[in-house]
């Protein structure tokens, strides 16, 4: 690794920004300097932004290179690669990717197990050096399934299980209380007709009642044995969120409701929501708006969920809404590091990795310029 200066650079730090040089040898942060002499070859950031690498905790993004289409499955390696490269040229630079665990091998092929494969996989290539990001995985432990304990057991403490998160997409709940919403989300996407959707929502009720407590306990033992960090998702109510709170769950991603929010707050749980939600300035499925949470000093954490580029967009809409950059900037780097219990990164110091973005903003939007991850450029 060879040692990198950035310098004439706007660093946003926890709670200030100020201009000055960073400076990394084997790829960690060895000073973080205002003004001072800087070496002939350090990179001139002509005043750009520079601030820490994103951390992602919750996207979807792989599942879609992999099936690109519904029924299209796509080359592994090939998908995972471009999944990498795409999310380094955004500036994301750790990411927890989403698999999910839990199958209905009768169903179509949206339900069918793939987890264990893919992440066998991803780690082939991360050993070859084939990798330009960090990469953890994120098991999505859907309860509403008929697998959930066999596949989870295929996983151990080498596979990089960062987080494990409840899922329960059981129909009229949560996510989808609203069921015109579901029916309009899974016709659309699989072209199911009236009588193929009422046998779709009475399938999954089956198998929420028969598994679903089962399940959940099956999963929440499972993060104990990987080692991480257990969180909640979709929660509705404040029983949602208690019950949460007494599985040890310390993250909550996308509640849908203020009420939720609040509960958390109160049990110290951190609130996550999709950047998405926060850029199109509301759900999706008809839940709570990302912006009102953070308008209420609820949120904490964002999370690209399906747009990868929206993770930076939605850090910048924050601050120009917060009218409070290192707080905004926060949300995509030192808290998603902090709850999910990575020490190392997420900030800009001495003693960290250096995973750096450079930024400018462009009629507003924020234009990625440089990205490094341990000190090498990737982006």
């Amino acid at each position: 690794m060879r040692d990198l200066t950035l310098t004439n650079a706007q660093i946003v730090l926890p709670n200030e920004v100020i201009n000055g040089s960073i400076h990394i040898k084997n790829g960690i942060i060895t000073d973080v300097d205002q003004g001072g002499s800087t070496p002939a070859a350090a990179i001139d950031c002509e005043r750009d932004f520079v601030i820490p690498g994103l951390v992602e905790l919750h996207t979807d993004n792989l599942e879609r290179h992999i099936q690109p289409r519904p029924k299209v499955g796509w080359p592994h390696a090939a998908a995972i690669l471009a999944h990498d490269g795409e999310l380094a040229s955004v500036g994301i630079t750790t990411v927890f990717d989403a698999m999910r665990v839990g199958s209905i091998p009768d169903q179509s092929a949206e339900y069918g197990k793939y987890a264990r494969q893919l992440a066998t996989e991803l780690w082939e290539l991360r050993d070859a050096g084939a990798l330009r990001i960090s990469h953890f995985l994120h098991l999505r432990a859907e309860v509403c399934s008929e697998t959930l304990v066999e596949e989870m057991r295929e996983f151990g403490v080498h596979d990089r299980v960062g987080i494990v998160s409840l899922m329960d997409h059981t129909p009229g709940q949560r996510q989808f209380r609203d069921l015109s919403k579901l029916k309009a989300y899974v016709q659309g996407k699989h072209n199911l007709s009236d009588p193929e959707f009422d046998v779709h929502v009475s399938r999954l009720k089956d198998l929420r009642n028969a598994n679903g407590e089962r399940h959940e306990t099956e999963a929440v033992a499972a993060a104990q044995r990987y080692g991480a960090v257990l969180a909640s998702h979709d929660d509705t109510t404040a029983a949602h969120v208690a019950t949460s709170a007494s599985h040890g769950i310390r993250l909550a991603e996308f509640p849908t409701t203020v009420e939720a929010a609040k509960s958390c707050r109160e049990h110290g749980i951190a609130v996550m929501m999709g950047a998405p939600n926060l850029i199109r300035g509301g759900s999706h499925s008809g839940n709570v708006a990302a912006h009102e949470l953070a308008e209420l000093d609820l949120l904490d954490i964002v999370s690209s969920d399906y747009v990868p580029s929206a993770l930076m967009s939605a850090a910048f809409l924050l601050a120009d809404l917060w009218d409070d950059l290192p707080k905004a900037i926060s949300t995509v780097t030192a808290a998603p590091a902090k709850a999910a219990g990575l020490t190392d990164r997420g900030q800009i110091r001495s003693g960290l990795r250096g995973d750096l973005v450079r930024i400018s903003r462009v009629q507003g939007a924020p234009v990625v310029r440089g990205v490094w991850s341990q000190g090498q450029q990737i982006g």
